[in-house]
């Protein structure tokens, strides 16, 4: 593209970013933002498929006369934060914000659409997967039981997601475990409420939870093995006391992450056991909640080099780089993986707030380096000729 090109739609794609980020919306309740995609789309010359999983779009692109078809991936979700701002395009949405930056994963990957539209260069089919409700754990598999791999099929897949801290155009991936599983819990204590000037006639159960808490904290650090990535966080503990009333219930809610469904499993396992044995300690009763959210995030050897050949043709030899270590976040676009090879990548925001932090930004400097990316990767994959 010339300079003049990549402008325009830097700043075609600064308009979009910043109007998708002051209208958002929550997951599976993307419809505006499904409706915008599916405009641009359009527009572009894209055959274009709505409501896959309920609030997904689809936009294909053929080129040539290839038969292999490679699919791109853009979260649409926002989150349920209050946004702290005063910019122009700062939340219209009471309560609600993009916090995580899937405003500018949108913005990029409908500039990607743009480009490639546009110019070509490519033998084969893209498939433009624009995803609802990733901050839930839910979008990629609502699209996936929607028979999105059955009605537009694809061989791979990429995606991306903006990195605070890392800087503008610079880029970061890994083969195998980059992202790791998450798993939610609930424990419920339950024994006797009773008045707070007489504690030996009943059995209450905010002790019980406290000791719960610190004795959740020796399944990492006592029972998985040292070589072994877990991490087990309480988040809430909620009783029904009050000031001069012991609580007869306490909730005790948290996640856990992991890189192997094993160590899930294992700490599964020994949750149950600590919170039985902590409850009979105490003379009240536990019940165990555990559901699973999200899986790892495991990227394929070979597509990762792919991805890396591809940023250093449009990114600075010098910004590409391997990830130092594997994240303990947690990302939907795990679920794709688990059907199709992929790889998912990182892409710098530069010195912003941290993610799901009312004062972030995503930052627009970034958007020509993703939509570009999302280019490199295409023609590299469905190389013409």
């Amino acid at each position: 593209m010339a300079d003049l090109d990549q402008q325009q739609l830097h700043r075609a794609m600064t308009a979009w970013r910043r109007d998708l980020h002051a209208h958002p919306e929550f997951g599976f309740e993307e419809k505006s933002t499904a409706a915008f995609v599916a405009e641009k789309l359009r527009a572009f010359g894209l055959e274009v498929a709505e409501g896959i999983g309920g609030t997904g779009v689809v936009g294909t692109l053929a080129r040539g006369s290839g038969n292999r078809a490679i699919a791109l991936r853009a979260d649409m979700d926002a989150l349920r934060i209050a946004e702290q701002g005063t910019r122009a395009w700062t939340s219209q949405t009471p309560g609600i914000m993009h916090a995580c930056g899937h405003d500018g994963h949108t913005a990029m990957l409908l500039g990607a659409a743009k480009l490639l539209a546009e110019e070509g260069g490519f033998d084969g089919t893209v498939r433009f997967i624009f995803q609802p409700a990733e901050e839930w754990g839910r979008g990629a598999l609502a699209m996936i039981e929607d028979g999105l791999i059955e009605r537009f099929p694809f061989e791979e897949i990429f995606g991306l997601h903006n990195m605070p801290g890392l800087p503008i155009g610079h880029f970061e991936t890994r083969s195998g475990p980059i992202m790791s599983a998450e798993d939610n819990f609930e424990i419920v204590l339950k024994g006797l409420g009773g008045h707070a000037a007489r504690p030996h006639d009943a059995r209450e159960t905010l002790i019980a939870a406290c000791a719960l808490v610190v004795n959740l904290q020796t399944i990492v650090s006592r029972r998985l093995s040292p070589v072994d990535i877990g991490v087990v966080s309480v988040t809430e503990l909620i009783t029904d006391g009050t000031r001069n009333a012991l609580p007869g219930l306490a909730r005790i809610l948290g996640d856990c992450r992991s890189f192997r469904p094993e160590v899930s499993a294992a700490i599964e396992k020994e949750m149950r056991g600590i919170a039985e044995g902590t409850a009979q300690a105490y003379n009240v009763a536990a019940e165990v909640t555990y559901t699973r959210e999200f899986v790892p995030l495991i990227n394929d050897a070979a597509l990762v080099n792919e991805a890396l050949a591809a940023a250093r043709t449009v990114l600075a030899g010098d910004a590409v780089g391997i990830a130092a270590e594997p994240m303990t976040a947690s990302e939907d676009f795990a679920r794709f993986l688990t059907e199709v090879p992929g790889c998912f990548v990182f892409l710098g925001n530069g010195n912003s707030a941290t993610l799901h932090n009312p004062a972030y930004d995503f930052n627009d400097e970034g958007l020509l380096h993703g939509a570009r990316f999302h280019a490199a990767v295409v023609r590299r994959r469905l190389a013409a000729g």
